[in-house]
């Protein structure tokens, strides 16, 4: 299957690998994948389980640094930055976040988040003047996750679920171009799994933020994902529309881990 060229890749926003590569001794964790993100598109990033994709995350958002190969942000390379330079040029990792400050309050996290994006420093006198604005948008950002009536509690004390949310509320605090959502809905239950995708659906409406999303679960895949990558041994195996990646019989054997479906005849 052909690799799928975005061709809005120059936009703000646009994200691209090249040859990116990563090596644990005489392992090979993922190899050579070059890749194009555009803004307004939404790409799943699917495989087996130790197929590489957290690892490709790792080091898009600066966690692992690479053996090979580099990261483009608007045609900038970001490749020697460290993960928290890569998040104030704009990449967003989701989940990388948990609990910054656990003894302060749900609201507190969020509203330091805003003032680190706006780069409000220790100076006394921004900090109270914004004070106000911050708060009211930390309020609003704690509202569409569904913890406001959370927000005095200490952030140590929420259950894994509102954990999740609380990430995401902080993610959207740092308002970055490209949004990297690592299985956004693991360990939730059944009631709180809609109010993240439902965040994610609003983000993608927006079209003007870059959106990866890595997820098992496939019917999130199909409702949300423009197009899919799958990687498999760390190398990339198939990219394109959903439909199309989906039917392939070496992604349904690679990852489905089953032989394609015969059609009747």
């Amino acid at each position: 299957m052909l690799q799928h060229e975005p061709e809005s890749a120059s936009r703000p926003g646009s994200l691209e690998t090249r040859d990116l590569t990563i090596r644990f001794g005489g392992h090979v964790a993922v190899n050579a994948v070059s890749c194009r993100f555009a803004p307004g598109t939404l790409t799943a990033i699917v495989g087996p389980n130790g197929a590489g994709k957290t690892t490709y995350f790792n080091l898009i958002s600066g966690q692992l640094h690479a053996s090979a190969g580099q990261v483009l942000l608007d045609g900038r390379d970001i490749s020697s930055l460290a993960a928290s330079a890569r998040t104030h040029a704009g990449l967003g990792r989701a989940f990388q976040l948990t609990s910054l400050f656990p003894n302060l309050s749900v609201l507190e996290n969020v509203r330091l988040a805003l003032q680190s994006r706006r780069r409000i420093g220790l100076d006394m006198w921004n900090v109270w003047t914004r004070h106000g604005a911050l708060i009211e948008r930390a309020d609003e950002l704690l509202e569409s996750v569904a913890l406001q009536a959370r927000r005095d509690a200490p952030a140590a004390s929420l259950p894994h679920g509102d954990q999740r949310k609380l990430e995401v509320a902080l993610l959207m605090a740092l308002d970055p171009q490209v949004y990297m959502f690592d299985e956004p809905t693991a360990g939730m239950s059944v009631d709180e799994v809609p109010v993240v995708l439902d965040l994610i659906r609003k983000l993608k409406a927006r079209r003007d933020k870059t959106i990866l999303l890595v997820e098992h679960k496939m019917d999130v895949v199909r409702e949300l994902a423009d197009r899919i990558i799958v990687l498999h041994n760390g190398t990339l195996m198939a990219d394109g529309e959903p439909e199309a990646v989906i039917a392939s019989p070496v992604v349904q054997q690679a990852y489905l881990g089953q032989a394609p479906v015969e059609e009747a005849a």
